[in-house]
């Protein structure tokens, strides 16, 4: 059995394409997606988090909605950018949103990726200190946001306070128990997948990575995954982790489905790059008759070793066609792989 669910970028565009014209169209058709997929017995719905950008950015009011108008689907991100994070305050938010959900919340974050601004970070009053990156900017408030979910008191209480408080030191609230265990890392690289697992985060890793070397992105993904795990093991952590993978993947079952995929456009991986000199593999897309694409992702390593797959959904295309998408896969296809 393989966990499935969507990952959504949350586009909008006034354009004559679209069905997502707007913020509010994108907020409120991913409620009613998250909703739909839930009752088609999807596993997940994830969300991307991209700032100064026509998508979707601030998570956590979507994740409560979500989380108030659903019962069993998990709840996610696949990332949020931490270099643009309050630790404390994120902190907050996300027990809310998981205790409003029922402990469903499972966070994907990350140094993120390339951007609409230049240091946008800055503009919301966060900078690198004195010889740190911005990925050390990202990792170090990760590091604080990761150690206030343990739900321990750090804060030395007021002594006149306006209400009562517990003995002891005080810790931000909301706390939601269990979501440290629900907190997963994007990673980009075999590094920083080895620095998640002995941080003890999950792990999350995507349509593009590093270009470590030169093969395949899902093979290059597949030893990702096990540099991963053998960190994992090394660490000690006695729960078992998690790991998923996204891909665009689009069943042909019909003759919309042909005229928007049925193309073959990006049917291999590409090289390029996005915000520093590092060379990036992008994974192809995955469009065909579900008996072909049965026997194409068979051979797809990193899916054969994650967990959980999430379906990269084109959601300006409406609540309807990408309810479609994931239910011809989950009908067509899973079952044919064993993961149904």
């Amino acid at each position: 059995m393989k966990k499935i669910g969507f990952l959504s970028f949350g586009h909008w565009a006034n354009s004559p394409g679209s069905q997502a014209r707007s913020a509010a169209d994108v907020l409120l058709q991913s409620i009613d997606l998250a909703v739909a997929a839930e009752e088609l017995g999807a596993d997940g719905a994830f969300f991307r988090v991209h700032h100064f950008a026509q998508q979707l950015a601030s998570p956590f009011p979507l994740l409560a909605a979500i989380g108030a108008k659903t019962r069993t689907i998990e709840i996610g991100t696949g990332v949020i950018d931490m270099r643009y994070e309050n630790p404390l305050y994120m902190a907050e938010d996300a027990g809310a949103a998981d205790l409003i959900a029922g402990g469903r919340l499972q966070l994907g974050i990350s140094r993120g990726s390339g951007e609409q601004v230049i240091d946008g970070w800055r503009h919301f009053g966060y900078a690198p200190e004195e010889g740190e990156t911005h990925a050390d900017l990202a990792r170090r408030h990760t590091e604080v946001f990761y150690e206030v979910l343990r739900g321990k008191g750090f804060a030395q209480p007021n002594p006149r306070p306006m209400f009562a408080n517990p003995p002891g030191l005080l810790r931000v609230e909301p706390h939601s128990e269990g979501l440290r265990e629900r907190i997963w890392w994007g990673s980009g690289s075999n590094a920083t997948a080895v620095w998640a697992a002995k941080m003890g985060m999950n792990l999350q890793t995507s349509t593009l990575k590093n270009d470590e070397t030169g093969r395949p992105l899902h093979i290059q993904q597949a030893e990702q995954i096990q540099v991963f795990r053998d960190a994992w093991k090394e660490a000690g952590h006695t729960r078992a982790p998690r790991v998923s993978v996204s891909r665009s993947i689009f069943a042909l079952v019909n003759q919309q489905d042909r005229m928007y995929f049925g193309r073959g456009t990006q049917s291999k991986d590409t090289i390029g790059f996005l915000d520093d000199d590092i060379q990036k593999i992008f994974g192809r897309n995955y469009a065909a008759e579900p008996d072909v694409l049965i026997e194409e992702l068979a051979k797809d390593e990193a899916i054969a070793a994650a967990d959980t797959l999430l379906l990269t959904v084109p959601n300006q295309l409406g609540v309807e066609y990408c309810a479609h998408v994931i239910e011809s896969i989950l009908t067509h296809v899973a079952p044919g792989l064993g993961w149904r």
